[in-house]
């Protein structure tokens, strides 16, 4: 099973490729700290579709490019009546 996730890491290198400041990001999405950014960056915030789509406009990156897509395995579960 594949899952797909933004890349913050992405998203925070081509930030600071292009010397712009959380408090700029902060304020070209709205925000009035530039906490709301950061919280958007650390992952303790999910980013909407509409901020995103900003991020990708104000970095040059197409939305596409902002996620990444990596495989999860799913753990075997032992039966109930099967003893270790």
């Amino acid at each position: 099973m594949n899952e797909t996730k933004v890349d913050l890491k992405k998203i925070k290198l081509e930030r600071k490729k292009l010397g712009i400041s959380l408090e700029q990001m902060a304020t070209k999405l709205g925000y009035e700290s530039p906490n709301g950014y950061f919280y958007l960056e650390s992952g303790k915030s999910k980013f909407t579709a509409e901020k995103l789509a900003i991020v990708g406009q104000i970095l040059k990156i197409p939305i596409n490019e902002l996620f990444f897509t990596h495989e999860v395995t799913k753990m075997e579960t032992l039966d109930s009546e099967e003893v270790i």
